[in-house]
């Protein structure tokens, strides 16, 4: 899917309502990602500050759920 993105926080949003439209906690993102929950929270809420290799790989674990 493609979401046109101004800011890091419309990416914040983003991040989370992908991850909730598939049913995820994250926890259950961490550990797909191999981090933790507070790291997912971290990525969700600051994704500015987040590298984008990161984000892409929440990215596409959110659509291998699907």
């Amino acid at each position: 899917m493609n979401y046109p993105v101004s800011t890091p926080r419309q990416l914040g949003l983003i991040l989370v309502g992908m991850r909730k439209a598939h049913g995820l906690t994250q926890a259950q993102v961490g550990q797909l990602l191999n981090v933790n929950q507070k790291r997912v929270a971290h990525i969700e809420g600051a994704p500015g500050v987040t590298s984008f290799d990161q984000i892409r790989s929440e990215e596409h674990t959110s659509e291998l759920q699907s």
